[in-house]
């Protein structure tokens, strides 16, 4: 029987390995600048050419973009699961907005339960922090803009995401940002004309969400996201029958 030699592994190979690890992870996240590769090489103990090698590696594979004289960068549209022109026609379509929020019954359920039974210390900070930006937000009901509340919201969201250290569902997650943003922007303004509690609700909904994931209380945390998704589902419906009520009426007379 012959034995092949055993192929001993380049260093860059090592490095390539790491840094994928790091983009998966999402410790690095796309459009993120590298250090400067004097910096990287000492922070991994390696050499700049073995460093320099690996990067181009994952150039190759796309998971980098290398910039003349402005740096290494993690891919732009890493996990971009839509494109923009897809993304308009989805913003504009009723059915696929309501498509979406049954999509997030399933995800954002999933996410909010992982994360009560894995979030870390650091990743409760983040979390608390994203709550307090969002809670800001609630405070200046007058002020504040529509975009302004759903960037908020979608990044309460994806810091749950990211603390459910399942990488399918941060990079779907991610990969969904914009249209997740886009869809809470386009919801709230529907649902604070149709009920005048909606913003008290959402606010509630939202801290009972933050507490449940930081107490750990996982199925609580689940339930929580399907009951905030339906109340959505049932404002939204009884808005859309207000307007079809509406028309019907207009077409009587008319008008």
């Amino acid at each position: 029987m012959g034995f092949g030699r055993v192929q001993q592994r380049r260093l860059s190979d090592d490095i390539v390995e790491r840094l994928q690890s790091m983009i998966l992870e999402g410790t690095l996240k796309p459009g993120e600048r590298l250090p400067a590769e004097r910096v990287l090489a000492e922070q991994f103990g390696v050499s700049r050419p073995s460093l320099r090698e690996a990067i181009q590696k994952l150039a190759a594979k796309g998971l980098l973009v290398s910039r003349q004289g402005g740096g290494n960068f993690v891919a732009e549209a890493l996990g971009s699961t839509f494109s923009d022109p897809l993304l308009q026609l989805l913003e504009n379509n009723a059915d696929a907005q309501r498509d979406l929020l049954e999509f997030r019954h399933t995800l954002e359920g999933a996410c909010a339960y992982y994360a009560a039974q894995r979030a870390t210390e650091l990743d409760q900070q983040r979390l608390t922090a994203a709550f307090a930006e969002l809670q800001e937000c609630y405070a200046r009901s007058d002020t504040v803009t529509r975009m302004e509340e759903g960037v908020a919201d979608a990044h309460f969201h994806l810091a749950i995401a990211e603390a459910s250290h399942n990488a399918v569902l941060l990079h779907t997650i991610r990969g969904l940002f914009d249209l997740l943003k886009r869809n809470v922007v386009t919801n709230i303004g529907g649902m604070y004309a149709v009920r005048s509690e909606t913003r008290d609700m959402l606010m509630q909904q939202h801290r009972e969400l933050y507490e449940a994931v930081i107490e750990r209380r996982a199925a609580d945390a689940r339930d929580i996201v399907h009951r905030h998704i339906s109340y959505v589902q049932d404002v939204l419906a009884a808005g859309q029958q207000e307007e079809q009520r509406e028309a019907r009426a207009r077409r009587r007379v008319g008008v």
